[in-house]
């Protein structure tokens, strides 16, 4: 029997107990700290922060700052770990809320730990990747992996620290057998959904994050670790957005939404990664609906599926759509998407594009303050101060640069526009009787 804490966050917060952590979050979002906690005991908010790992806390969810994630990890053709702790460095720089090791290959393990070490952002994972990894390497194939190998990964990740971890619970025999009716263009997409489906098939058995749910909710009580209930159906192309084989998963999604909350335990929902822009809120809409409020982590969404190389501009298009609609947490998409594992520069290029995207969302669903930074640009603009300006952009560095190569006879202006600079020119005008 694993001990539980003495009570979670969820429960806490239905006790009407404020604690620290809650004020520390209610600073932070500029918000009423007796609603955040209430939000929290209902489940449409979460606190991503294990009690093992000493970092600032993290609220997703209601009325919040839209987060957003980055994700990072090495593969089995390419592994450095000094890589991967430049990449983390850098994703913190430009602004991500949280990070996670997608590692498959190398020393899975040795990864993580480090990452957690030196992370100050909320750290995820997705256990079932080195769950099958090792299967693969101890046993020759993925689909041996035993319902005792997985979940003692699960609690290994949450021992170590991990904030928050993906488990794609939603997936079904039944959900299976809607994949094999639909007749999508492509089948799954998701990695995690992928190992799954065959050791399902393989085994003839349920998908264990779904047959011993409880189990999963007596672990992730003892460590009160924040559950991302993964979207292993989600579309993996804008044709197969909202059809039937995802619309199964998230109903479950729902139904283990409610038991997770009920038990005290905090759940994200994870959602599409493609779907077309005219669909992107009627998705965030139908998520907030069955799931009853709970935050909802979105993987872009891409609105097109022929943007290879320019993926994060796909994604920041359906992130700001996805988030003004009430999406609470996008998960980025970097330029090399579909192409090759991201180095250092995509990760850069896609924290900065999701950073777009989120901030565009809260100005449009009227997160308090969050237009406040776009006045005071607007503000120094206006009084041609550069330097403020620079300042107060996503890529400090990006804008310096370009800004260096204007003419210094140009040095109040930009050489756009030159002697002609709108602003200068009706300023002075306007001072004329």
């Amino acid at each position: 029997m694993i001990k539980t804490l003495e009570h979670t966050r969820i429960e806490l917060a239905g006790k009407g107990i404020i604690t620290d952590e809650v004020k520390q979050v209610a600073v932070d979002e500029n918000i009423d700290p007796e609603q955040l906690s209430k939000d929290i005991a209902e489940g449409l908010t979460v606190i991503s922060r294990n009690i093992k790992h000493d970092i600032k806390p993290l609220g997703i969810g209601r009325g919040l700052r839209t987060k957003i994630n980055a994700n990072i990890g090495t593969s089995k053709d390419r592994i450095s770990l000094d890589e991967e702790m430049q990449k983390l460095d850098v994703l913190i720089q430009y602004g991500a809320d949280a990070v996670m090791d997608l590692s498959t290959g190398g020393p899975i393990k040795e990864i993580r730990r480090l990452l957690l070490s030196k992370s100050t952002v909320s750290v995820g994972t997705v256990p079932i990747y080195e769950a099958v990894a090792k299967a693969a390497e101890d046993r020759g194939s993925i689909a041996k992996m035993s319902v005792d190998d997985l979940f003692n990964v699960i609690e290994g990740h949450a021992e170590e620290g991990v904030d928050f971890v993906t488990v794609h619970s939603g997936l079904t025999r039944k959900t299976i057998e809607t994949l094999r009716e639909d007749g999508r263009i492509l089948d799954i997409v998701s990695r995690g959904g992928a190992f799954l489906v065959e050791w399902m098939i393989y085994n003839d058995r349920e998908n264990p994050l779904y047959e011993d749910y409880d189990r999963l909710l007596e672990l992730a009580k003892k460590y009160d670790l924040t559950l991302s209930l993964g979207d292993a159906a989600r579309p993996g192309c804008i044709s197969d957005a909202t059809d039937r084989t995802q619309i199964d998963e998230l109903l479950t999604l729902g139904e283990l939404r409610d038991r997770a909350v009920k038990e005290g335990i905090q759940v994200i929902i994870e959602g599409p990664g493609h779907v077309p822009i005219n669909q992107v809120e009627l998705n965030i809409k139908m998520q907030k609906e069955i799931c009853k409020g709970a935050p909802f982590y979105v993987l872009g969404p891409l609105v097109t599926d022929i943007a290879m190389g320019y993926d994060h501009i796909s994604s920041a298009i359906g992130g700001a759509i996805a988030g003004a609609a009430g999406a609470d947490f996008l998960c980025y998409v970097t330029p090399s998407e579909h192409i090759r594992l991201p180095n250092i520069e995509d990760v850069k290029e896609g924290v900065i594009a999701s950073k777009i995207a989120a901030h565009a969302a809260d100005i449009a669903k009227g997160v308090k303050g969050a237009i406040d930074i776009d006045n005071e640009m607007a503000r120094r603009r206006k009084a041609l101060d550069w330097n403020g300006q620079i300042e107060l952009s996503l890529n400090p560095e990006r804008v310096k640069s370009r800004r260096s190569e204007v003419p210094p006879t140009e040095s109040e202006v930009c050489s756009m526009c030159g002697e002609f600079c709108a602003i200068k020119t009706v300023e002075e005008a306007l001072k004329k009787r």
